[in-house]
C-alpha cells in the first residue's frame, strides 16, 4: 500500500451570512448576503460563490445592479452582468459610481418593484430616494425624529418614469381612489410616516404603535398599509384617508411584516388578504386580516427556540415560499403549498445555515458517508449532504446545551452526541426517508460530557439487512467531572462509573474488537481500559501536557511493520495528540512510547489513522493538518486552509478522503491525489525528456529557429546562452543582421510575451556577467530594435529588472571608454617602436624593445598603462615584430 503524499481541497464548505441585510432578487436565483465585513453575491439553487464585495446592500428585485453602503457612509453602485449558461451562472459587478449617502451610517435600504428607485434611511432619521441608473438623488424627505428602521415602496400600475425629471408621474386616471407613487416609512420614533414621491411631501403622519416600527407593506391594490413593531402590535391602515382600520395584538416582539398577494395561498373559507409575520417566536406565522385571526398555530418546542427569533422574512413570487432569516444566521425556505386548510407551521422545505460557527466535533454519517454531522457550538447537530452541502439535510433537535463531542458506530447509521447538559444521545439515521430519530438518551454525569464512543466491531450473526437498523450494544461517556461511564442501549443506568483521572477527559476511542477502550485527559495521562470489566489495564505517561485525542491503530497493523517490536495481540498501538505539540505512538504490548512526531507550532488537538495504519494525520491549534509516515517518523505533507484551531479530523471510511473543521466555520475536504500526481508529473518527466533531445536536434542541425524557441519554453538559460554564443561568433556574420544570423533576429522579433519576458529575463542575468555580457548586449539590440516601448513595458519584467540592464549597461561601457583611453597609449607606444626601428636596433630583442618603448612612456608623464612588459610583448610587440 502505497502512502499519501499528497492531497486537494475537492470541497470547502465555508460561511455564508453573519448577520445583516439578505436579498434575494425575483428569479430565485442570486442570493445576496452579509459576511461580515462583505457581501456575497451567491447562486441560492448550487451554494456557488460568485461574487464577494466590502460593505453593506440591497439589491434590486432583478438582480441588475447592487447597492453597498458602508461605514465610512459612501455608497457604491454595480452593475450586476449576469450571465447564465447551461448549468452554470456567473456574476461580473462593475462599479457604475461612488457616492456620499449622508452624513451617519445608512440603516436600512429598499429598492422599488421595478428596480429603478433605492431609497436609504440613515441614523441622521434622513430619509433619501435615489435614481439607480443616474446615481443622484430624487428626494430628501425629513420629519422623522429618529434613527430609521424600515421602509417601502408602492407602485401603481398606472404609474410611470419620468426619465427627464428622475422621478415617477401618474397618467391620467379616472379612479378616484387610485393613490400615487408612495413611501412609506418608519422609525424608532414609533411614527409612521407616508410620503407621496409626486410632490416629495408627507401626506401621513401615523401614529399608534408605542415602540420602534421594524415593519412595513403595502397591499397589492395600495388601499392597505400594515406596519408591524416591537409593542408586539400589527397595525392596519387605510390609505385611502389615511386613519387606523384595526390593530392585531400579535403577542410577540416583530421584526418583519408582509401581505401576500391574492391567491398565492390555498387556505379553506379563507379568500381576503393573508398576513406574515416574524420574530421573537422565530417561526413563520400567518394571520387572516380580514378575520384578524391566526392561521397558523404553534407547535411543541416552538417556545424553546424564542431566544433565535427571526429578524427578516423574504417573499419570492417565483418560488411560491417564504425565507426566513434567523438570529442564528440560518436561512428557512417554507413552501406556501400547504398540505393541510389549518396546518400548525409552515412546512420548511430547505435550510440553509449561513455560518456554522465553530466547529468542534464531525463524523461521516450512512455505509456510503453520503452524510456528515457537524458539531458546531450549538445545541442542534447539522446533518450536511456531501453532494449538496449549501443546504442541510437535516438538523438532530434534543440536547439543552452545546454538543461538544460526536461519536459514528460501523455502519454509519447511528451517532452518539455528548453535551454540555450533561447528557448524552444516540440517534438513528435514516438517509434514505431523511429520517434523523433520537433513540435513546443518558443522564447521569454531574458535568458537560467532553468524550463519547460507539463498538467498533459490527455483529457476526446478523444479516445485513437487519444489522444496519440495530442499535449499538452499549455507549461509553467521559466527562469533565472526571468520571467514566458505560452505558447498555436501552438500559437507563450505567453499567458501571469509574473515577478515570485527575482533570476533564478529552477523548475515548474503543479498539477495533472491542475488546479494550482508551481514555485521554487533561492530566497529561491516557489509559488502557477493559470494556466489559472497566478496569485499567495500563497507563501511557509521557506527554507535558494535557492529552487531546487518542486513536487505536487499525487491528490489521503490527507495530513491527512501523519500526516497532513485534509483540501479542497484533502488536497493537494506540496514537494520541497533546497540548505538547506532539503526536505520539504507542506499543499495548509494554504501554511504552513508539515514536515521538514533532512538527505542529500549537496544541495537537485531534489524531486519526491513514493508509491502513501506515500514516497517522493530525491537526493543530496553528490551522494546519499534518500527515506523517509512522515508519520513518516524517511528515508527508502539510495541509492549510483554516485560519483557526482544527478541531475535528475524521477520515472516509474508504481511507481516500480527510475532512477538516476549525474554528473559522470551514469544513475542507482533502482528496487524496498521490496517484494522479504520480502519473502526472511522469508523464511531465517524459515529455520533457522528449523536448530535450529535440533541442538536442534542432542544435545540432543548425536550426536556431526552432531550437531559440524551444529552449525558451523550457527555460533553459544555460542552452539559450550557447545557442546565442554560437550564433554572435559565426563568420562571416550575415549582412544585415545584428546578432549574426537573420533567421535568429527574425526569430527574436516574432516572440510571444511570455517567451520575451523570459529572454529580458535572461539577458538581465547574463549582462551582470562580463564574459557574457557581449551576448546580452548584442541580443537586446535586437530587442529594443524589434519591439516597441509600449510592448517592452507591458511585459511581466518588473521595474527592477530593467533598471539591473541599465545600470551594468552603464557600467559596462564605461569600461569600454577606459580601454579606448588606454588604446592611445598603445598607439603611442607602436610609433615610439616604429622611430626605433628606424634607428640602430642591432642587438635588441623583443624585451629590451619594449623596455625602451616603456622608457619614453614613463618619460612623457603617462602612468595608465597597465600592462606589465611581458604581458605588452606578448600581446602586441611580439605581432608587430612578426609583422615587420
Amino acid at each position: 500500500m502505497s502512502l499519501k503524499t499528497h492531497f486537494r481541497p475537492e470541497k470547502i464548505i465555508q460561511p455564508l451570512y453573519t448577520g445583516g441585510k439578505v436579498a434575494l432578487d425575483q428569479s430565485g436565483r442570486i442570493l445576496v448576503t452579509t459576511l461580515d465585513e462583505d457581501v456575497l453575491v451567491t447562486n441560492f439553487e448550487t451554494g456557488e460563490e460568485l461574487a464577494r464585495l466590502e460593505g453593506r446592500i440591497a439589491v434590486t428585485p432583478t438582480a441588475s445592479h447592487l447597492i453597498i453602503c458602508s461605514r465610512s457612509y459612501s455608497m457604491r453602485i454595480y452593475s450586476l452582468n449576469l450571465m447564465c449558461r447551461e448549468n452554470a451562472t456567473s456574476v461580473k459587478p462593475t462599479l457604475l459610481r461612488s457616492v456620499k449617502a449622508h452624513t451617519a451610517p445608512v440603516i436600512v435600504a429598499e429598492t422599488d418593484p421595478t428596480g429603478t428607485l433605492l431609497a436609504t434611511g440613515g441614523a441622521d432619521g434622513l430619509v433619501k430616494v435615489w435614481d439607480i441608473k443616474g446615481g443622484f438623488v430624487t428626494h430628501n424627505l425629513r420629519g422623522h425624529g429618529g434613527v430609521i428602521s424600515a421602509m417601502k415602496f408602492y407602485k401603481p400600475e398606472n404609474i410611470v418614469l419620468n426619465e427627464r425629471e428622475g422621478r415617477k408621474s401618474s397618467k391620467a386616471t379616472t379612479d378616484s381612489e387610485t393613490i400615487g407613487w408612495r413611501l412609506a416609512t418608519g422609525a424608532d420614533d414609533a411614527i409612521v410616516r407616508v410620503w407621496d414621491l409626486e410632490t416629495s411631501k408627507c401626506v401621513a403622519a401615523l401614529e399608534s404603535h408605542a415602540s420602534v416600527v421594524r415593519g412595513l407593506d403595502w397591499s397589492q391594490d395600495g388601499k392597505m398599509l400594515v406596519s408591524g413593531s416591537r409593542d408586539q402590535v400589527v397595525c392596519v391602515w387605510d390609505t385611502k384617508n389615511l386613519k387606523l382600520k384595526g390593530t392585531i395584538p400579535v403577542l410577540e416582539e416583530l421584526e418583519t411584516v408582509g401581505i401576500l398577494p391574492m391567491g398565492t395561498i390555498n387556505l379553506g373559507g379563507i379568500e381576503g388578504q393573508v398576513l406574515y409575520i416574524g420574530g421573537k417566536k422565530n417561526r413563520v406565522r400567518l394571520w387572516d386580516l380580514s378575520g384578524g385571526k391566526e392561521i397558523t398555530q404553534a407547535e411543541d418546542g416552538d417556545e424553546e427556540k424564542e431566544a433565535e427569533g427571526i429578524v427578516d422574512i423574504l417573499y419570492n413570487p417565483s418560488l411560491s415560499s417564504l425565507i426566513s432569516v434567523h438570529n442564528d444566521q440560518t436561512l428557512l425556505t417554507h413552501s406556501l403549498k400547504l398540505p393541510s386548510p389549518t396546518p400548525t407551521n409552515l412546512p420548511v422545505i430547505r435550510r440553509i445555515s449561513g455560518h456554522h460557527d465553530e466547529i468542534i466535533d464531525l463524523q461521516y454519517l450512512t455505509p456510503t458517508s453520503s452524510l456528515i454531522a457537524l458539531a458546531t457550538n450549538s445545541e442542534d447537530v447539522r446533518i450536511l449532504s456531501i453532494n449538496n452541502s449549501f443546504s442541510d439535510a437535516g438538523v438532530l433537535h434534543g440536547h439543552g446545551d452545546i454538543v461538544i463531542c460526536l461519536d459514528r458506530d460501523w455502519s454509519g447509521y447511528w451517532l452518539a452526541t455528548g453535551g454540555k447538559d450533561n447528557e448524552a444521545r444516540l440517534w438513528h439515521i435514516d438517509d434514505k426517508n431523511n429520517s434523523f430519530t433520537s433513540h435513546s438518551r443518558y443522564t447521569g454525569h454531574a458535568e458537560s460530557i467532553g468524550a463519547i464512543a460507539l463498538p467498533r466491531k459490527p455483529p457476526s450473526a446478523e444479516s445485513e439487512a437487519g444489522r444496519k437498523f440495530s442499535a449499538p450494544r452499549l455507549i461509553v461517556t467521559g466527562s469533565q467531572d472526571r468520571t467514566i461511564k458505560m452505558w447498555r442501549v436501552g438500559k437507563s443506568k450505567a453499567m458501571y462509573t469509574k473515577k478515570a483521572h485527575d482533570k476533564d477527559i478529552n477523548a475515548i476511542d474503543i479498539s477495533p474488537d472491542d475488546s479494550m477502550f482508551a481514555s485521554a485527559s487533561q492530566d497529561r495521562t491516557v489509559k488502557i481500559w477493559s470494556l466489559e470489566e472497566g478496569e485499567v489495564t495500563g497507563v501511557l505517561r509521557g506527554h507535558r501536557r494535557g492529552v487531546w485525542s487518542v486513536k487505536f491503530a487499525p487491528y490489521s497493523i503490527t507495530a513491527a511493520a512501523v519500526g516497532g517490536v513485534e509483540g501479542t495481540k497484533g502488536g497493537r498501538m494506540v496514537v494520541t495528540g497533546s497540548g505538547d505539540k506532539t503526536v505520539k505512538l504507542w506499543s499495548l504490548t509494554d504501554y511504552s512510547c513508539l515514536k515521538t512526531f514533532e512538527g505542529h507550532t500549537n496544541s495537537v488537538l485531534k489524531t486519526v489513522w491513514l493508509t491502513g495504519g501506515l500514516q497517522v494525520a493530525s491537526s493543530g491549534g496553528d490551522g494546519l493538518v499534518k500527515v506523517w509516515d509512522v515508519k520513518s517518523g516524517e511528515c508527508n505533507t502539510t495541509l492549510d486552509n483554516h485560519e483557526d484551531k482544527v478541531w475535528a479530523l475524521a477520515v472516509r471510511p474508504d481511507d481516500q478522503v480527510l475532512v477538516s473543521g476549525g474554528g473559522d466555520s470551514v469544513v475542507t475536504f482533502w482528496v487524496d491525489v498521490t496517484t494522479e500526481i504520480a502519473e502526472t508529473t511522469a508523464k511531465e518527466e517524459e515529455a520533457q525528456i522528449e523536448q530535450e533531445q529535440a533541442l538536442q536536434n534542432h542544435i545540432h542541425n543548425a536550426d536556431y529557429r526552432a531550437a531559440i524557441t524551444l529552449a525558451l519554453t523550457l527555460n533553459h538559460p544555460g542552452r539559450l546562452l550557447n545557442l546565442f554564443t554560437a550564433v554572435i561568433k559565426s563568420s562571416p556574420a550575415e549582412e544585415g543582421s545584428i546578432s549574426g544570423l537573420l533567421a535568429v533576429d527574425e526569430v527574436i522579433g516574432t516572440l510571444s510575451d511570455e517567451q520575451l519576458s523570459i529572454l529580458v529575463l535572461r539577458i538581465r542575468d547574463w549582462n551582470t556577467n562580463a564574459k557574457t555580457a557581449t551576448v546580452a548586449q548584442r541580443i537586446m539590440h535586437v530587442v529594443f530594435r524589434r519591439y516597441s516601448v509600449q510592448r517592452l513595458l507591458g511585459l511581466k519584467v518588473d521595474l527592477t529588472g530593467w533598471e539591473a540592464i541599465l545600470s551594468y549597461t552603464m557600467r559596462h561601457y564605461k569600461k569600454v571608454e577606459e580601454l579606448v583611453d588606454e588604446s592611445y597609449l598603445v598607439d603611442y607606444t607602436l610609433r615610439e617602436m616604429e622611430e626605433m626601428m628606424e634607428e640602430d636596433v642591432d642587438g635588441m630583442d623583443g624585451v629590451e624593445m619594449t623596455a625602451v618603448a616603456m622608457a619614453r612612456v614613463r618619460y612623457l608623464g603617462i602612468e595608465k598603462f597597465t600592462f606589465s612588459p611581458r604581458e605588452f610583448y606578448d600581446t602586441t610587440i611580439r605581432d608587430y615584430l612578426q609583422n615587420h
